[in-house]
């Protein structure tokens, strides 16, 4: 038996049981964090699969991943504003934002999307070890080891690029980081890439944030109050980043 595939199925199985908790969670609205944690899941899930597409059933749960992860991301883009908004005592502002969070976890936690994925999780060890039985598996860790290379490589050659695109870089990032955190056995990042890509996703992830906000505040005349501070920390975080990109970059040479 693969321990390569081992590692896969286990991991399914552990992903299967967070997303129903989430699921349960969502649909109860017992906590803020419920959605989060299933975005989590769904990012976990992804990273997983994305080297390993071309197997039986991995394609059709990834693509369900990514359909549940595209219905969510608005609602969590709100949260993540109200909760910007509270902090900075725009109560009002920031609650407007949360007043539909339980009707919103309920579609979530009903939707056609999240039926589909526990779906097609639930049978996905099953056609995972057929395939294994058929021999579709030999050599998995050898050509999960190749896809994660090239992900690397790709960052590698973005970060080189003087003309970088930071939402590009922002998505390379996470999935080299994703991606070691998916499969730590083959061991492609040592303790201080880990870090720097923590902190780079960080950085990154500030700059984008702040991009947001100032393109919704065109449109959205209650956050015109909170435009002046976010320009000024979208600046703050762009040369930030800049900092941390050039310490990755040095760092990814290094390897």
């Amino acid at each position: 038996m693969s321990s390569m595939l081992d590692h896969v199925v286990s991991q399914i199985l552990s992903l299967q049981v967070r997303l129903l908790a989430c699921r349960s969670r969502l649909a109860e609205d017992t906590d803020s964090e419920a959605l989060h944690d299933l975005r989590t899941s769904l990012r976990r899930l992804r990273s997983l699969l994305r080297p390993l597409r071309g197997l039986p059933s991995v394609d059709q749960l990834e693509d369900a991943a990514r359909a549940l992860g595209a219905l969510t991301t608005p609602l969590r883009d709100q949260e993540v504003l109200a909760g910007e908004l509270i902090s900075r005592n725009y109560l009002q502002a920031g609650q407007r934002r949360l007043a539909d969070r339980a009707r919103a976890f309920t579609e979530v936690a009903t939707s056609d999307e999240l039926k589909r994925i526990v779906i097609i999780i639930d049978a996905a060890p099953q056609f995972l070890r057929a395939a294994e039985r058929e021999g579709l598996v030999r050599g998995l860790g050898k050509r999960i080891d190749k896809r994660l290379g090239k992900q690397w490589r790709k960052l590698e050659e973005a970060l080189k690029d003087p003309a970088h695109d930071r939402h590009r870089l922002r998505l390379l990032i996470k999935r080299v980081r994703y991606g070691d955190e998916a499969y730590p056995q083959l061991d492609h990042a040592g303790k201080t890439l880990r870090r720097l890509l923590k902190k780079a996703q960080g950085d990154l992830g500030d700059w984008h944030d702040r991009l947001q906000w100032l393109l919704q505040a065109r449109e959205q005349v209650d956050l015109a109050p909170c435009k002046a501070v976010w320009e000024q920390e979208l600046e703050a975080a762009e040369q930030q980043a800049d900092v941390t990109l050039k310490r990755l970059q040095k760092a990814l040479s290094r390897r």
